[in-house]
């Protein structure tokens, strides 16, 4: 049988650098008794949602976060039998099937809460449900003036035995910027929350802390901690933490050439040689998820250092210039990675961009670009 050829674009995670991250995040949501959702929406950011769950699992989180149903199903079927909160869905969904799978689910509305509880009439199975309060961030969530009334309709379907109201959450618009008032601002309003819940006679678990606040607020961490980015080895703050990136981006040389001094490259001849020098072509463009907005931007890390790309970002191509160095046909490119070697890394590409990380690695997930795992057991 022949063998396989490599891959034009490959995006390597390395699950122990996952453990690793979900560890250090899990001791410290323990260390203020509050348990650990590990956030794998959007495919895992780009990594894959279902090995990326079953090793956040084995490292220490008890919790997994989807934003859809069908990604909270997709885990189901896989055989993820703890708790899953799914929390963002469009109108007209049936929550029956994610009742039938003990799916906990969000209501930020009394019509939300209503066809959950519809939903679970049809299933034959009590609905685990959190109630979502608005706090500042203004996406979804109840406002502030009906979440009494969200409330006493849970309260009432939890005594009638129609409703499992679990827990009371929210979302952080800031807590990435240490010292932000809204984050006090924020805490305060989930507290006044929390508070009409407790007064109608719910005994919700509380969670409120994302990637940032679980790494600079523990007296945010309540009962569970939502642990996103910093699972994936990006950090959040402005300060260093021990994370490790989980993904490193490559691809391989696939053609060299000498071109003279005067010789332009890629589309628009945007650079031009000032001087005779070699060129590596390296197939991966913005079909693959390298921005074209990179152009003259760019360095990759090839035959141990970084080196420029010269000339625009294409959709399949770029090409690198390597002066006088004679790098081999099939030698790897790392486009980004840890940045231990000196390579580029998601932040720095993000940083470029004036964008975040989260956008870089959760675009990988691409049909063009082979995912491969490290780690794995």
């Amino acid at each position: 049988m022949a063998a396989s050829s490599p891959p034009r674009a490959e995006a390597i995670v390395d699950l122990d650098a996952l453990r690793h991250n979900v560890t250090l995040l899990a001791d410290r949501a323990a260390a203020s008794g509050a348990a650990t959702m590990a956030v794998v929406k959007a495919d895992g950011y780009g990594h894959g949602a279902l090995p990326v769950a079953r090793a956040a699992l084995e490292a220490g989180a008890t919790w997994l976060g989807s934003c859809s149903l069908a990604e909270a199903l997709a885990l189901r079927g896989a055989g993820i039998s703890g708790p899953i909160l799914s929390w963002l869905e469009v109108a007209g969904e049936d929550f029956a099937p994610a009742v039938a799978a003990n799916v906990d689910l969000t209501a930020s509305s009394v019509r939300e809460l209503g066809h959950i509880l519809g939903a679970g009439q049809r299933a034959g199975r009590t609905p685990r449900v959190h109630l979502k309060i608005d706090t500042g961030l203004s996406r979804n969530g109840c406002p502030a003036a009906e979440w009494p009334d969200l409330v006493e309709v849970a309260a009432k379907a939890q005594a009638d035995g129609h409703a499992e109201i679990v827990a009371v959450w929210s979302h952080l618009a800031c807590a990435d910027e240490p010292g932000h008032p809204s984050v006090d601002l924020q805490a305060g309003r989930f507290q006044q929350a929390y508070e009409v819940s407790t007064a109608a006679g719910l005994k919700p678990l509380r969670h409120l802390a994302n990637s940032a606040a679980t790494l600079n607020r523990p007296d945010l961490h309540f009962d569970l901690v939502r642990v996103g980015i910093a699972m994936y080895g990006l950090n959040p703050l402005p300060h260093p933490e021990d994370l490790v990136p989980a993904m490193t981006f490559r691809s391989s040389v696939a053609l060299t050439k000498r071109i003279e001094a005067g010789e332009s490259v890629s589309y628009g001849q945007t650079w031009t040689a000032g001087r005779d020098t070699n060129l590596a072509l390296v197939p991966v463009g913005y079909a693959d998820g390298v921005p074209r907005l990179l152009s003259g931007r760019l360095s990759v890390w090839l035959a141990g250092r970084r080196r420029p790309v010269v000339g625009r970002v294409c959709m399949d191509q770029l090409v690198v210039d390597c002066e006088d160095d004679l790098v081999p046909v099939g030698e790897e490119v790392v486009l980004f990675g840890t940045g231990e070697r000196g390579e580029p890394t998601a932040t720095e590409w993000a940083d470029t961009l004036g964008t975040i990380d989260y956008e870089i690695v959760t675009g990988m997930y691409r049909p063009r670009v082979t995912r491969t795992y490290r780690g794995q057991r």
